[in-house]
């Protein structure tokens, strides 16, 4: 790949790996770094990379980073954590959206992923499993198992109002 082709994927994919990525994370800065690093690391490997394989190669690496990045802050909490009290606190809103991301975060991070690149940025079961490598079988599972659980907890309606 060019350096022509490479500036072509920026324009084309830059968006939708950062909506991918915030959507999975909610932290927009953390999102934004990861982006740029997987860029980084697309454009390290431009020589070898064919230009069609350019926008799996990046949401595959986006991928990676971001799951790197969640166990690393994983392992920074817990030793946080063990210094701190935690208190819950609920809040209603009204607010459709937040009741969509507050029952995404509620399901495992696969299941997450998974149904973020299907349903939010419209990608093939097989596009998922390149991305993932996860076979197609196990996106189809995984992504069913997803849905069930968000049915399960939009299903009340308390949540929803």
């Amino acid at each position: 790949m060019d350096s022509a082709e490479y500036n072509n994927c920026v324009n084309s994919y830059a968006d939708s790996v950062y909506r991918f990525i915030l959507k999975n994370i909610g932290d927009r800065e953390k999102a934004r770094d990861i982006v740029q690093e997987s860029f980084a690391k697309m454009w390290e490997k431009s020589s070898e990379l064919a230009f069609e394989k350019a926008k799996p190669y990046l949401f595959t690496t986006a991928y990676h980073t971001m799951i790197d990045m969640i166990r690393k802050d994983k392992r920074n909490s817990a030793m946080d954590d063990s210094h701190l009290n935690h208190q819950v606190t609920f809040n209603t809103y009204s607010d459709l959206q937040e009741i969509l991301n507050r029952a995404l975060d509620t399901l495992p991070e696969i299941q997450k992923v998974l149904i973020t690149l299907r349903d939010y940025e419209g990608y093939t079961y097989e596009e998922i499993g390149e991305i993932t490598g996860l076979t197609e079988a196990q996106v189809k599972v995984y992504i069913y198992r997803g849905r069930v659980a968000l049915k399960s907890y939009l299903g009340s309606i308390e949540r929803v109002i």
